[in-house]
């Protein structure tokens, strides 16, 4: 066993469910394989959190991902990061506390250090709460803005896009965290094309080499021909057949109302697209989210490593309660493994 066996579970806000679904990974009942996780946290509130399972796993801290390999079966092994606050178990659960959201950046920040030098494959990380990271003062409104910037290198940020994916369908997003008014002046003929080859490439990594990408309209009816705006006519239609002079299987766009339900893959229903490239962040994750959270998965596209997350969020009326369902975690867990250990 190496590095590149190894994923690291960054433990979110402590104050939310994060470090319970966790926990919950561990304990025997699970059906996942534990071999080659470590935890990037805090022992005594991954301690606490298995109280809440129930579970009866010694916590062990480790210094470096390459002592998980020392750790005796039926544990949970921890890695704290140099940079961890201190005295976390005093924050109340439930609760957005800055503390606890410094302390879930702390995590995420050594994590994403780990992996860009290759003692970790890649990471897995647990829901980290907006507010706490604004009020501790974190310049980021999330996990991708946050390991983008982890990731810049002499030629800038890399650009990143998010994926969110289950079973029967798979969508990524032009446009992220931001309003819808600014939304609209972010998609352009560029950002379009960009994420249509982000998706291109990283599909081989999870199997796809060649993937049939559908592309969604901005508008009602994709603009029907203009009468309803030109956007599709102006900058989508033509980032799509630049795609295709690439060698992309791109098309669209398609009415946004309806290219969900023909690239949803069924038992009875096959699929007619593998992905499906959405234009903003409510347009695309409706329908996924819709289809339910127990099985959703966040993925980053475009990192120099690989970063998955359960499509949840902290849960903050659940924490403490052991009642957090660990579905998406486990999810989240498979589809590293899946996408992750073959490279980015």
């Amino acid at each position: 066993m190496n590095h590149s066996n190894v994923l690291a579970l960054t433990m979110g806000d402590p104050c939310g469910i994060g470090p319970e679904i966790i926990a919950k990974l561990f304990l025997a009942d699970a059906g996942l394989s534990v071999d080659g996780l470590l935890v990037v946290g805090d022992p005594a509130i991954m301690r606490r959190a298995l109280g809440w399972t129930a579970g009866q796993l010694p916590v062990v801290e480790i210094d470096e991902p390459a002592d998980l390999w020392s750790v005796p079966s039926g544990c949970l092994p921890v890695l704290r990061p140099p940079d961890l606050p201190t005295d976390l178990i005093q924050c109340p659960v439930g609760q957005v506390v800055p503390l606890a959201g410094a302390a879930a950046a702390a995590c995420v920040r050594h994590a994403a250090r780990l992996a860009l030098r290759g003692d970790v494959s890649g990471l897995v990380t647990a829901p980290l709460n907006k507010q706490a990271l604004a009020e501790a003062g974190i310049a980021f409104p999330g996990h991708t803005e946050m390991l983008q910037a982890c990731a810049q290198g002499p030629a800038g940020l890399p650009p990143v896009r998010m994926m969110l994916a289950n079973d029967a369908l798979k969508v990524v997003l032009v446009t992220v965290h931001m309003s819808l008014r600014n939304a609209l002046e972010a998609i352009t003929f560029d950002s379009v094309l960009q994420t249509i080859e982000i998706v291109h490439r990283a599909a081989a990594a999870w199997g796809q080499p060649k993937p049939r990408i559908a592309v969604a309209g901005l508008n009602p009816h994709a603009g029907e021909a203009g009468a309803f705006g030109d956007e599709e006519i102006r900058l989508i239609s033509p980032a799509i057949e630049a795609a295709r002079t690439q060698g992309i299987d791109a098309h669209g766009p398609f009415a946004p109302d309806t290219v969900f339900m023909r690239a949803r893959d069924g038992q009875n229903h096959p699929g007619e697209f593998d992905v499906v490239v959405a234009m903003t962040h409510d347009h695309g994750l409706i329908p996924i989210k819709y289809l339910g959270l127990d099985e959703g998965v966040n993925i980053t596209l475009g990192l120099p490593f690989v970063r998955t997350s359960p499509d949840h969020g902290t849960a903050f009326d659940l924490a403490g309660t052991g009642r957090a369902k660990a579905a998406s975690m486990k999810a989240a867990v498979r589809w590293a493994r899946r996408y992750g250990l073959t490279g980015a």
